[in-house]
């Protein structure tokens, strides 16, 4: 699984949103064949592994090629930069799948957290919607933080790709950025808590790798403040509680994705309640085989 390909998508200036297979430090355009994301999506059902075939064969074919270190600038119209791998496809994240992730919530509530210890146990998981495109940002842009919130972290997450048919195509690396003081005051605050400007991160691409699954990987958190380390953790994927199957099944219940969908699966990592981000803090999290997404903090 490791030497799977990573579906890109980056701005070009003069040309726009490109589609890119990262192989190494090199990205291949692949633009010709897939010219946006939502069209490897749709392409993808019913035949996953065909067209993950056909993304090699496009970048074996690209006469296009240049070092991933030209994407590495902030987000500007005149500069060649990382976007968020995806266009039309909404973000859903589940909640409460790593034992501290309900330790965290029931810590944070106010009543004493009785529903997140309830959801965790449950047949049904928590799943709520996140973000789109418009809330979203990408390797190297800048992540929220709720000018009404004194109480905010980053939470790292290993992501699903899922096509149309609700089939999965890999895994990508999310940031669900979380206000925890409006969310423990009152659990029906949490789309406010949760989804704002820029309050998702994603990339720095999909690595194309479908399974039944986990990733056998770790999720490391960095956080660091005027250049100085204030929080680092880690926790290995097998830690999560809840199956892929499981949790696609009830993402696609009663609901479609035309275009495709994302999923962020829960987050192990939990900085201490006397901690929150703020302005300036730079926050990576990495996952092997995938890389790494690097966010600077801003008040939005």
């Amino acid at each position: 699984m490791t030497n799977a390909p990573i579906l890109i998508r980056y701005f070009q200036p003069g040309s726009g949103a490109r589609v890119g297979i990262l192989r190494g430090e090199t990205v291949h355009d692949i633009s010709h064949c897939f010219p946006n994301l939502t069209a490897f999506f749709r392409d993808s059902v019913a035949d996953v592994a065909g067209v993950i075939a056909a993304v090699e064969r496009a970048a074996d074919a690209a006469t296009r090629r240049f070092p991933a270190s030209d994407l590495d600038n902030p987000p500007a119209p005149a500069l060649a930069h990382w976007l968020p791998p995806l266009d039309e496809q909404e973000i859903w994240a589940a909640g409460v799948t790593y034992t501290r992730s309900r330790e965290a919530r029931q810590e944070e509530s106010s009543d004493g957290g009785d529903v997140y210890a309830r959801v965790y146990d449950a047949p049904r998981p928590e799943i709520f919607y996140k973000a789109s495109a418009k809330n979203t940002v990408g390797h190297l842009d800048n992540v929220g933080i709720r000018s009404d919130s004194q109480w905010n972290v980053p939470e790292p997450e290993l992501g699903l790709a899922i096509n149309p048919a609700m089939e999965l195509l890999g895994f990508t690396i999310g940031n669900d950025m979380s206000s925890r003081d409006i969310e423990g005051a009152n659990p029906l605050y949490l789309p406010q808590a949760k989804l704002y400007t820029a309050s998702c991160a994603l990339g720095p691409g999909i690595l194309l790798a479908p399974s039944e699954q986990w990733l056998a990987t770790t999720i490391r958190l960095d956080i660091a403040r005027a250049d100085e380390a204030v929080f680092s953790s880690a926790i290995s994927t097998d830690q999560i509680k809840r199956g892929i199957a499981e949790l696609i099944d009830y993402l696609g219940r009663s609901n479609s994705y035309p275009g495709g969908v994302f999923l962020l699966t829960g987050t192990g990592i939990v900085p201490p309640a006397e901690f929150t981000l703020l302005p300036g803090d730079e926050v990576r999290i990495g996952i092997d085989s995938i890389g790494e997404l690097r966010n600077t903090v801003i008040e939005v």
